[in-house]
């Protein structure tokens, strides 16, 4: 599905001519959510060195006021592509995006995608006007996504919930833990007891955890709701942006986490699935 996306500049373009080789995409999120754009940029991109990079000790961004998640995105960026010389770096979380990219882009000289709730394409798909829109507690307060809204769905309704539930149910499942059925009856009510939430059928994803809960969300709100969100033309812009380039796998995609102690075995095999066979500390 189409999907609203921040890209770079034009000025932070690079000649494909002269980017190396092996230099790799960098995907950043908070967790783990971000896997599931680095699942569409596999199928778009398959031959691309990626790594990975969860900020789980930063973890939730949603609770976090602006000022902490800016400085916390544009540091710990800046010093992954001082040391990882990336071609290309995704900011793979909607929070991190809505209010850290323009600190971000003073920072960095690579070009930078980021992601924004895809509001945009649910009001071409909704029927009945009505979307719901599911993120953090802090994207969901963002002046961009009034702007989005005032854009794209001014003659649409839209229904807002911050569920931070839903980003630790998220994070459960994949380290193959029972998702909390609380957290998604929660976020499902919170969204159908707002007014005209009885004629809601399409609902924006807006936080990339919230895909890996897909299945639980759609038998909570019914087959009537459809979703949307950003994964997909997020991987259609790293491509864009990274026509002509040649790609060498030289050594290994890896996964970093932020933060202390090992991680989880359950999170190693998960993250194997996704082509990233080395996981580090960062």
């Amino acid at each position: 599905m189409a999907s609203d996306t921040m890209s770079a500049p034009s000025g932070a373009t690079t000649s494909a001519a002269d980017i190396d080789p092996s230099a790799p995409i960098l995907l950043f999120d908070s967790g783990v959510g971000g896997l599931t754009v680095l699942e569409e940029v596999r199928r778009a991109l398959p031959d691309a060195p990626v790594i990975y990079a969860a900020d789980t000790a930063g973890l939730p961004y949603g609770s976090k006021t602006e000022a902490q998640v800016a400085a916390r995105v544009a540091g710990l960026l800046g010093r992954m592509t001082e040391r990882f010389r990336p071609r290309l770096v995704c900011i793979a979380c909607n929070t991190a995006s809505t209010i850290a990219l323009g600190m971000v882009r003073e920072v960095l000289e690579v070009p930078i995608v980021g992601t924004v709730p895809a509001i945009k394409p649910a009001a071409a798909m909704t029927r009945t006007g009505v979307i719901g829109l599911l993120g953090t507690e802090a994207t969901v307060r963002q002046v961009y996504v009034d702007r989005l809204e005032q854009e794209f769905a001014a003659d649409k309704r839209l229904l807002r919930h911050g569920a931070p539930g839903l980003v630790e149910a998220a994070e459960a499942k994949l380290r193959g833990e029972p998702v909390d059925p609380a957290a998604i009856r929660h976020a499902a009510d919170a969204l159908r007891s707002q007014p005209g939430g009885e004629l809601m059928d399409t609902v924006v994803l807006a936080c990339t955890h919230f895909p890996l809960v897909e299945a639980e969300l759609a038998e909570a709100l019914g087959p009537q709701v459809r979703f949307v969100h950003g994964a997909q033309g997020i991987a259609r812009q790293i491509a864009r942006l990274t026509t002509g380039q040649e790609y060498a796998r030289k050594v290994p995609d890896r996964a970093l986490f932020t933060g202390a102690g090992d991680v989880p075995d359950a999170y190693r095999t998960k993250l194997a699935q996704y082509g990233l066979l080395e996981v580090e500390r960062f």
